[in-house]
């Protein structure tokens, strides 16, 4: 599936926040299970992720803002290990049996420096888990125009990763290696009238070293990989219904030759203390240049990873707002479901592609 920057830009005030903010976050992933008519030999359960986040935002002085983000995943399932045949001559999925069981803890800070027409900051992340370790460093600047219409951003980072894969009962390809990532991200947003602003951003980001994943018994791929964004975002408010259109776009391509379309809309319900947020997104990738679910040892490359493979995916979700003096409550639901007929682009699919459904809970007090 195709991957995002490590940076990506909030909103942008010239002022740091007036209060103090703490948040919690619980949210549970379940992926479905595999038809059992695609699965030649193991569970078709799949994984299950329990994720847990805190943050916090303050007001440091008058020029500056620090905020603490602390995440927790617990994750566990299976995951499938490579694609066969079936008695139909059908692809048909050899599932890693319910052997995964892993955590991951992230913690990143935020540093940022307001001045009288734009801002900076500085973001620094640890993320650590069984089998994969990342320190991350991505800095930004944002400047307004004179009549703060129009506002410009630049974001760089990168990251060093050590993958170190666990042994289970499915053996690995390696016992360690190294990913080098870095990103550079521009943007620029406009406001038109006191109803409508847009925004157009780019992105490079480039990978460096083992991109193979370790746990997939047929898997081999280029040591580099280069990826190019280019999205754009719509907000429209309508004071009649006291709401507000949200409409964004994203194109992306990489050099492994996967190209995606992601297409969402958003509509924010405004009531007294309650907002209601219907969205869909329509999602669209072809097929990664070595991706096949037939092996040919010829080729230097091969994976049938179904992240890697032609599909296409709908997400309809919706998300609850409430607000009660210096208290805030999210709940949000959303449904992904995949079929290798929904995506713009012609190719091989795989009888692996995940569906699930994400619901979380959310509270943050100011």
């Amino acid at each position: 599936m195709a991957l995002i920057p490590l940076y990506s830009s909030s909103s942008n005030a010239d002022a740091p926040p007036a209060y103090t903010e703490l948040g919690l976050n619980f949210t549970r992933y379940k992926e479905q299970s595999l038809d059992p008519k695609k699965v030649i030999y193991g569970s078709s359960n799949r994984y299950d992720i329990d994720i847990s986040q805190g943050s916090l935002i303050t007001p440091v002085g008058r020029n500056w803002s620090f905020a603490l983000d602390v995440q927790h995943d617990a994750m566990s399932g299976a995951s499938p290990w490579f694609v066969g045949t079936t008695y139909n001559d059908r692809p048909g999925v050899i599932m890693s049996g319910a052997s995964i069981s892993d955590n991951r803890t992230e913690i990143s800070t935020t540093s940022r420096y307001y001045f009288d027409n734009g801002n900076a900051g500085i973001k620094l992340s640890n993320s650590n888990e069984d089998d994969y370790k990342a320190k991350a460093v991505s800095m930004d600047i944002s400047l307004n125009s004179q009549d703060n219409s129009r506002t410009y951003t630049v974001a760089l980072s990168g990251s060093k990763d050590k993958i170190r894969p666990t042994q289970g009962k499915i053996p690995t390809k390696f016992k360690s290696d190294r990913k080098d990532t870095e990103s550079a991200w521009v943007a620029v947003s406009q406001i038109f009238s006191k109803t409508v602003i847009t925004k157009l951003g780019l992105s490079y980001t480039r990978h460096d070293g083992n991109l193979s994943d370790p746990y997939k018994l047929l898997d081999l791929r280029p040591r580099n990989r280069t990826q190019r964004i280019w999205n754009f975002s719509y907000r429209q408010h309508l004071s009649k219904p006291n709401a507000a259109l949200r409409l964004d776009y994203r194109f992306y391509a990489d050099s492994w030759g996967i190209d995606s379309h992601t297409l969402t809309t958003e509509w924010y319900q405004n009531f007294r203390r309650v907002a209601i947020v219907p969205y869909l997104r329509y999602y669209s990738q072809s097929k990664a240049d070595f991706f096949s679910t037939v092996s040919n040892t010829r080729n230097s490359y091969y994976s049938d990873d179904y992240r890697l493979s032609s599909f296409g995916a709908i997400t309809a979700g919706l998300r609850l707002e409430y607000s009660l003096r210096k208290w805030q409550f999210d709940l949000q639901a959303e449904n992904y479901r995949t079929d290798k007929n929904w995506g713009v682009s012609s190719g091989d699919s795989s009888p692996a592609l995940v569906e699930f459904w994400r619901a979380s809970l959310g509270i943050s007090y100011r």
